[in-house]
């Protein structure tokens, strides 16, 4: 049996308050909103039920956030791609972000199991003035169980539509890509961080933000396997490689706080699901 759910969320402002609303086919589910930053900040919790996908199974998200609003998605727990023996499973997410508004999508991890065959595809379009965060956490099988991704392929997408586009075919049996110095050089969690802008950014903001990423870096045990730049002038991009996945979220945290305080003067204040 496969399962095919979709979710239809818009996050709009209203007085003072960003209001969360959101229809749902199959399970694929929003929690209570919830605002430990006041009102002006809307966090949700996304929740897939079954607590993976097969293959033909497909996610299917549509978000906006209208001008002005401010959304924070999270997940409970990563998204696990597991075997596959009937064809592609989907996660996607399409987002629109509208002038003024602000979005930050943050889902834990994906797991691409052994013999697994995923994609994870996520495209924003962002209109002028507004601003987001997002971030790709991709962990390739379960080193610490003993359970290696050895087999299986692994599709990413990641797209600011008319600004970024990042796509990689990560192929279990491609040694070169996942052994070599060139390539993973072993390492078996890779993390992205992006904040995108609908405009530049400005020279100053950019510089501060990429000043304060790279200090973390630099103070990171990771630090030989990240960095930060600015590929394009709407954009800023941190990565990470570690063994394991821990690592990587946790500095990938730090950052994210960082360029929350940096870049919109906002405190670093977690989702409370990250406290748990």
């Amino acid at each position: 049996m496969t399962w095919h759910a979709s979710l239809k969320l818009d996050y709009t402002r209203e007085t003072e308050r960003c209001v969360a609303r959101y229809l749902h086919d199959g399970p694929l589910r929003i929690l209570q909103s919830l605002y430990p930053e006041g009102d002006s900040v809307c966090h949700n919790v996304l929740v897939h039920p079954p607590g993976g996908l097969v293959g033909g199974d497909t996610l299917d998200m549509h978000v906006t956030v209208g001008a002005g609003a401010h959304g924070l998605v999270t997940t409970p727990g990563a998204t696990r791609f597991y075997r596959s023996e009937a064809g592609l499973a989907t996660q996607q997410v399409h987002a629109r972000v509208e002038s003024g508004a602000r979005l930050e999508w943050l889902p834990l991890e994906a797991i691409a199991y052994n013999q697994c065959d995923g994609l994870n595809r996520a495209v924003f379009d962002l209109a002028p003035g507004a601003e987001m965060m997002t971030w790709d956490i991709t962990a390739l099988g379960l080193p610490a169980a003993d359970l290696p991704f050895v087999q299986g392929t692994f599709r990413q997408h990641l797209e600011v539509s008319g600004a970024w586009l990042e796509r990689a075919t990560l192929s279990a049996t491609d040694t070169r890509l996942m052994n070599s110095p060139l390539g993973l050089a072993g390492h078996r969690c890779m993390g992205t961080l992006v904040f995108a802008a609908g405009s530049a950014i400005a020279s100053e903001r950019t510089e501060r933000a990429l000043a304060c990423a790279r200090d973390l870096l630099e103070a990171s045990p990771l630090r030989l396997q990240a960095g930060a730049t600015s590929p394009h002038p709407q954009i800023l991009v941190a990565r990470v490689l570690s063994p394991i996945t821990e690592p990587t979220v946790a500095l990938l945290r730090q950052v994210w706080a960082a360029w929350r305080d940096c870049l919109w003067e906002v405190p670093g204040t977690l989702p409370r699901l990250w406290n748990l």
